[in-house]
């Protein structure tokens, strides 16, 4: 169980936050991680749509889409190994999300990891 003190685990739950709110009006103040997430929105919510095609991004609750949207920036751009990563998405979706947003967000990402595992051993093959 992560620990509510750890830094890293304070920063994603700021950021969760900020991405919550700001999906329902502009927000001022977002933090650069917030910021450069947004920037890449429509990269992130195609990654989450291609994982989870019964489910529209328009249609996703709003705090789950956001966990989403972090945890796959994470994956896409950042050294954080990926089981960490999915792990305190899991996390956060307990704290913040609905009774089967952990389950939800778990899947999505381990789709999404999978497929990058893939592309991955498609470019060493190549």
């Amino acid at each position: 169980m992560k620990k509510a003190g750890d830094p890293r685990h304070k920063l994603r739950r700021e950021v969760v936050k900020l991405l919550f709110a700001e999906s329902f009006t502009h927000q001022g103040g977002l933090n650069d991680n917030a910021k450069a997430i947004l920037k890449m929105k429509d990269f992130l919510d195609d990654k989450i749509k291609k994982a989870a095609p019964a489910w529209p991004v328009d249609k996703l609750n709003r705090i789950d889409l956001a966990i989403l949207r972090l945890a796959v920036y994470e994956l896409t751009q950042s050294k954080t190994p990926p089981k960490v990563i999915i792990d305190e998405a899991v996390e956060l979706a307990k704290e913040f999300g609905a009774e089967s947003s952990p389950s939800f967000v778990n899947g999505v990402l381990g789709t999404i990891f999978k497929e990058k595992g893939e592309e991955s051993d498609d470019k060493k093959s190549s």
